[in-house]
């Protein structure tokens, strides 16, 4: 079977599991609007400045992927699938499917945070095409990253509590850049303020993805 049909067979699994439990998505969606009705009427995010608005957001996509993301070869260990799916394709193909799959999820986490985030605030976007490469830069970075750690959790014994704490410290620089490159989209920036940020996210992407690609194989066969 050629590569691309193995990793959209891949890719294709993980989807149809999860359109028929629907197990992440209700669940980053009741976290995602529990958590936005909380920030707003506690903290009053309406009436804080932009830096901290974009924090906030990008805080509760983080933590919204984090609850649903490690699943992805959680989910095979737990069932007792991934012996079988080692079997039936290389792990590159393997690879590519569960991170494309982790990156359309991340995207949709994403946007609907940020729609409803701007609604509810009510903030006005100065640069939208800034603002969506932020989001899709972010939600590669995020699947990059999250893809190849919950390689590693789904070999691990506790695996609920080690994904958690490998993850935060990998993702703060990634965040810091993200929240950003966002208020700059929210406030007009000039371009001079933000573009050392915009590569320092496409190499961090860069690096995540590539680096996964190349130690994937070591930690598939082991």
């Amino acid at each position: 079977m050629p590569f691309q049909s193995q990793s959209f067979a891949v890719f294709f699994k993980d989807f149809h599991l999860e359109w028929r439990s629907r197990f992440g998505v209700s669940t980053v969606l009741a976290f995602i609007i529990s958590t936005m009705l909380i920030v707003l009427f506690s903290l009053r995010a309406d009436l804080l400045s932009v830096a901290v608005q974009s924090g906030l957001v990008w805080i509760i996509i983080l933590f919204a992927s984090l609850t649903t993301l490690s699943r992805v070869f959680v989910s095979e260990s737990e069932r007792g699938t991934m012996d079988l799916l080692r079997l039936n394709a290389p792990a590159t193909s393997v690879l590519v499917g569960k991170l494309v799959y982790n990156f359309l999820f991340t995207l949709l986490i994403a946007s609907i945070t940020l729609f409803l985030f701007v609604i509810m605030v009510n903030m006005s976007v100065q640069r939208p095409a800034l603002l969506a490469a932020v989001v899709l830069l972010g939600s590669s970075g995020l699947a990059g990253a999250t893809t190849m750690l919950g390689a590693l959790v789904s070999q691990a014994v506790r695996k609920g509590a080690v994904f958690p704490v490998l993850a935060l410290p990998m993702l703060i620089p990634l965040m810091l850049l993200l929240v950003r490159v966002t208020q700059a989209a929210f406030t007009g920036g000039e371009i001079s303020q933000y573009a050392n940020d915009l590569a320092a996210l496409v190499g961090f992407t860069g690096v995540t993805i590539s680096a996964s690609i190349l130690l994937f194989d070591n930690l598939w066969e082991d």
